[in-house]
């Protein structure tokens, strides 16, 4: 019968020391490995849910190839003329909740229902908004519809007719013969989504001029500050019955007033500090957007926006097209002259706008 040698110091013993160590180091190596693997299973994790949230916010942006469909016939652009950006707030009817926010009854189709020419000068340090009165009789010039179809040029157009009859880029193309302004940007945002980025912000507070009581929309406003919701903050942006002399001119000053209180809103909130908060703002904006193609990604929009950083939204100037009444319809606009001339004159070479630029001649505003 064998007998044991073996002693508690010897390397075969259970109890000896270096067997101990031996045990602790695999036990050690093992609560490595599963935390490695812990550690590595939460950056993919992460990792794909970034990537879920990059792809949906970047998936939301609808693009619009501008420069393709207008070719090279455009204003040139020049070295120190800054950026030009046309914004448009159209009034589509696709989709149950556009629909529901247009009213309009049985009105199909979209149009472009709020229309503003934004320049950046150099250095990007302040804005000029320029709207242009939906009610404006424009000349439009040739332009090829997303089929491929010419639709050839007319004069004495509804400014915002050209969206619905021809689509986002003859829009640009109508705003660069009327202005000779080269327009580098596009950007496009829809009722419901107007709304849900009001929404997600939290609401925006407007110093209202005067009482607004508007049966057609139900806008129920008196003077003074109030906090709008998104669907409130659309009908004040859209109301024409409630101020002014009921015309598209009145309701101009409210917008701009509006989209100064929106980008104030947006530019005063600690957006890294809720992330949360950041992706339900990022992804109400993105959703209902258009944009041309080169910001038609989350990546170019974002360098765009982080290159906008400098501009003070209280220090942007905000001008209505100079226009007169028509003199064969007086429900219409036209752009009056030289005022206007000298406007685009100033944005194209980026000098101070004149004060004669600023008289309007419509009075209904």
């Amino acid at each position: 019968m064998s007998q044991d040698t073996s002693t508690p110091d010897s390397p075969s013993s259970p109890d000896s020391p270096r067997r101990g160590r031996g045990r602790e180091r695999t036990r050690g190596r093992r609560i490595r490995r599963a935390l490695l693997l812990s550690l590595l299973v939460i950056v993919i994790a992460a990792g794909g849910t970034a990537y879920w949230l990059y792809s949906r916010l970047d998936g939301n942006i609808k693009g619009v190839d501008i420069d393709r469909a207008l070719g090279d016939d455009r204003p040139e652009r020049l070295p120190t003329s800054g950026q030009n950006l046309l914004v448009l707030g159209s009034d589509s009817r696709a989709g149950a909740e556009n629909k529901a926010l247009g009213g309009g009854g049985g009105v199909s189709g979209a149009r472009s229902d709020t229309a503003m020419v934004v320049h950046i000068p150099e250095g990007r340090s302040r804005a000029v908004a320029v709207s242009i009165p939906r009610d404006t009789l424009v000349t439009r010039p040739e332009c090829v519809r997303s089929d491929g179809s010419a639709m050839g040029s007319a004069s004495r157009v509804m400014f915002n007719s050209v969206y619905s009859q021809v689509g986002p880029a003859c829009v640009v193309k109508t705003v660069e013969k009327m202005s000779g302004v080269r327009i580098d940007h596009y950007l496009e945002i829809n009722f419901a989504g107007f709304k849900d980025l009001v929404d997600a912000i939290g609401g925006v507070t407007v110093d209202v001029p005067q009482d607004i009581h508007d049966k057609a929309s139900g806008l129920d406003l008196t003077a003074g500050p109030h906090k709008l919701d998104g669907t409130e903050s659309l009908s004040y942006v859209r109301t024409r019955h409630g101020i002014g002399d009921g015309s598209d001119l009145g309701r101009i000053g409210l917008q701009q007033q509006f989209l100064l209180a929106l980008l104030g809103e947006v530019k005063s909130r600690d957006l890294l500090g809720s992330p949360a908060s950041t992706y339900r703002i990022a992804n109400s904006a993105t959703k209902s957007l258009t944009t041309d193609e080169g910001l038609a990604s989350l990546t170019s929009l974002s360098r765009f926006a982080r290159s906008m950083n400098g501009v003070d939204p209280g220090s942007m100037d905000t001008i209505m097209l100079p226009v007169a009444y028509d003199r064969i319809d007086p429900n219409r606009v036209v752009a009056a002259q030289p005022q206007a001339r000298t406007l685009w004159k100033a944005l194209r070479e980026d000098t101070a706008i004149p004060a004669s630029a600023r008289k309007l001649p419509a009075t209904g505003g």
